[in-house]
């Protein structure tokens, strides 16, 4: 079984969580039993989430060695200059070594739905959108590389896993891929 789902901001890709305050968790959205996340997205990301409850498949969509194309929709604050685009699509030197190519083009703001809380706005800062699709998962990677750009990550949402899409899931929501 795979189910897509949309994963919504401030939610953590598992379903029980031992922290105090506790935080919201996949146990919430009345996801089938005995399924789970096949990757991870951070807490404060949001988008297609895959679960699953067939370990190969899980294995399949995530090791590094298979690279499923990995798309995001990113708004950054900052006007992305050529050179810094130019930067994205040759790799970024990181903390953990140097990223592969990513694609990379500005977008028009997508048509989503209301982020809460919504992401601060300020009339001095432009903003812009991004869409960057990488075939590696390391850690907050794609904010750390348009920060290592100079163009901070304001919100993250990711659109597509290889061919899964978000096929206009609303946050919450999911159904079997």
């Amino acid at each position: 079984m795979l189910i897509a789902f949309n994963k919504p901001y401030g939610v953590l890709c598992q379903f029980t969580d031992n922290s105090s305050p506790p935080r919201r968790t996949l146990a919430g959205f009345g996801l089938p039993p005995d399924v789970y996340a096949a990757g991870r997205l951070d807490f404060d990301s949001e988008g297609l989430l895959l679960l699953t409850d067939d370990g190969t498949l899980a294995h399949k969509l995530t090791d590094p060695r298979h690279k499923q194309p990995k798309t995001y929709w990113v708004q950054v604050e900052g006007e992305p200059s050529d050179e810094q685009l130019a930067a994205l699509r040759t790799g970024i030197e990181l903390n953990d070594g140097r990223t592969l190519p990513a694609h990379a083009r500005r977008m028009e703001a997508p048509a989503l739905w209301p982020r809460d809380p919504p992401v601060r706005f300020r009339k001095t800062v432009a903003d812009a959108w991004l869409e960057l699709t990488i075939r590696e998962g390391r850690n907050r990677q794609v904010r750390r590389m348009t920060a290592a750009v100079g163009l901070p990550t304001l919100r993250l949402v990711r659109k597509s896993i290889g061919p899964y899409q978000l096929d206009g899931l609303g946050p919450g929501a999911w159904h079997h891929a």
